[in-house]
């Protein structure tokens, strides 16, 4: 089964808790603090697997999370860092952010491995809090939590030439004529349901991926018809060849076909409406109304763009069309086609403000990862803790934003879920 779209939730891994430890040894009567660090969290990785070609392994595995840190130990021991997370996808797909819509990383480059999800931070042993005048410190920091993201996974075929057009003018014959793929062929509809790839070798001994994308129809780019998962495997393709079914066996107009099919290409992308494309007639092998040759030749003309007049089934046409289509791809570079203005690495520093305080039926509150951060690493029981938590509020400025709006010894504060009185 060809799967090329899949929505799973990754997460990183928990950094460890920081011990709180001190030396106890024989003869040793007063040993100082001897707490280890917690280990950090495992990152989340996203590696392009050779083997695979669709994503149907994410069809029932849809969370996938990173190994937690250790907590550090007595005698300084640190904690074991937790074990990273590799998700393997094929090549051609793109991780979207499910939440933004945005790109987070292109994965099309053969061995490519791309960092995502970052791990939280082990914590810090008391160790790290002695001083000439706290040589006894009774406290630690907590390891910081992972991150979980929501993220789309889509795959876009990986190929040099794409066969677009209506259902049923003989994308798939031509494909089965000039590669070894053997397509499903037949009079009706959507034959075709998922894109299907080939390797032509002309006979001057080049050679280049085709795909034959599923039956293009009226309205595509809204989603009718599966339209925008067909779109997406057009996008990587540097030449497009767009069959017409020159005979009319149905009916259609095939002037009229193209104007429609480019009319979707352009609604979906811009880009992609403006990328290079050679008229295919097909079905000359059995034209009845020479007008349909004729207006076709006067549109190609009028576009600037080159004609070719085939027949998949006897295969007359073939090869001039693809020793011409191997010239055009010599000249036309291999370019990034999904642009990503700046790579998304996800750490545990959210976008939104770090925090905010808020007057709410008197009390003072204050919520944002920042104050969050905090309160994690803290254990507010402890006298020296609560000093340190204090120092930590003045650093990152939650003192002066509840100065400027207006607190007074005595007024409550909540502090994420945890309350007290401030006091100067």
């Amino acid at each position: 089964m060809f799967i090329d779209y899949a929505k799973i939730i990754i997460k990183s891994g928990d950094g460890g808790n920081g011990a709180t430890s001190f030396r106890r040894e024989k003869y040793v009567a007063a040993g100082g603090p001897d707490g280890g660090d917690g280990g950090n969290g495992g990152d989340i990785y996203f590696i392009v697997d050779p083997d695979s070609n669709t994503l149907i392994d994410f069809r029932f595995n849809k969370k996938f999370k990173a190994q937690n840190g250790e907590n550090g130990r007595g005698n300084n021991c640190y904690g074991k860092s937790g074990e990273d997370c590799y998700i393997k996808v094929p090549a051609g797909t793109v991780v979207k952010d499910f939440a933004t819509g945005k790109v987070i990383v292109d994965l099309s480059k053969k061995g490519q491995k791309e960092l995502v999800l970052k791990g939280g931070r082990g914590g810090k042993g008391n160790t790290h809090f002695a001083t000439s005048t706290r040589q006894a410190p009774n406290f630690s920091i907590n390891g910081e939590k992972g991150k979980e993201k929501e993220v789309i996974l889509e795959l876009k075929s990986l190929a040099d030439v794409g066969l677009v057009g209506f259902p049923n003018v003989g994308k798939s014959t031509i494909l089965s004529k000039v590669t070894a793929a053997t397509p499903k062929i037949a009079d009706y509809h959507f034959t075709t349901i998922d894109p299907n790839l080939g390797v032509v070798k002309t006979q001057y001994g080049d050679s280049f991926v085709i795909a034959d994308i599923p039956g293009i129809i009226e309205g595509a780019s809204d989603g009718i018809g599966l339209g925008t998962q067909f779109l997406r495997h057009v996008e990587r393709t540097r030449l497009l060849l767009h069959v017409l079914d020159i005979a009319g066996t149905e009916g259609r107009n095939p002037v009229e076909d193209f104007h429609k099919i480019n009319d979707e290409l352009k609604k979906y992308s811009e880009k992609l409406a403006n990328r290079k494309q050679i008229i295919v007639a097909n079905k000359i092998d059995s034209i009845q109304n020479e007008q349909n040759l004729k207006d076709i030749k006067k549109l190609a003309k009028e576009n600037n763009l080159e004609l070719y007049q085939i027949s998949a089934i006897t295969g007359e046409g073939l090869t001039e069309l693809f020793t011409q289509v191997a010239e055009i791809l010599n000249t036309l570079p291999k370019e990034e086609i999904i642009d990503i203005e700046d790579r998304i690495v996800y750490t545990l520093e959210e976008e939104e403000e770090p925090f905010t305080v808020e007057i709410v039926k008197g009390e003072f509150v204050v919520q944002g990862p920042a104050a969050e951060r905090i309160m994690r690493r803290i254990n507010v029981e402890d006298n020296e803790s609560f000093a340190y938590l204090q120092r930590s509020l003045k650093k990152i400025g939650i003192d002066d934003a509840l100065r400027a709006k207006g607190i007074k010894d005595g007024d409550s504060v909540v502090l994420v879920d945890w309350e007290f009185e401030w006091y100067d």
